[in-house]
């Protein structure tokens, strides 16, 4: 009696050679030599980040230059950052920043690690970025602000 395509093992169902769906649809690794100058993008999603947080920017407006994991800690921070604005009764004033440095290192090929160092009116900060190049571009799936 043959065994039903049920019961075959995963392993033997799948030609040798040839490629999971979510492998083939997944983002594609993209090495750094094919990929643009990186500092461009590092200063506009910092400015735009900070402009998130000081609720002047929708989140949403950033999505594209995120990994989704980035994203949604991204949300959870901009929704903290609205509820105190709210608790306090201060409205959303769009924040003046001039970026005083970008440093940055490449652990690996199609990987930037940066920091960008910004002057706000109060105080200076550090944005702490990982990028990484997926499909053809920079998209960052990592952010924290110091």
């Amino acid at each position: 009696m043959a065994a039903s395509p049920s019961r075959i093992p995963r392993a033997q169902a799948v030609p040798p050679g040839a490629y999971e769906l979510s492998e083939f649809f997944a983002p594609q690794r993209t090495s750094s030599v094919q990929l643009p100058d990186p500092e461009p993008f590092l200063r506009n999603i910092t400015i735009g980040v900070l402009e998130v947080f000081a609720g002047v920017r929708e989140v949403d407006q950033l999505v594209r230059w995120l990994t989704e994991d980035a994203y949604r800690a991204l949300v959870t921070r901009a929704n903290l950052a609205a509820r105190a604005r709210s608790a306090r009764g201060v409205a959303a004033i769009r924040p003046v920043y001039s970026l005083l440095s970008v440093h940055r290192s490449s652990p690996a090929d199609g990987v930037i690690e940066a920091v960008v160092v910004v002057q706000g009116a109060a105080r200076a900060r550090s944005v702490a970025i990982r990028l990484e190049g997926l499909d053809g571009r920079w998209r960052a799936t990592s952010l924290a602000i110091l």
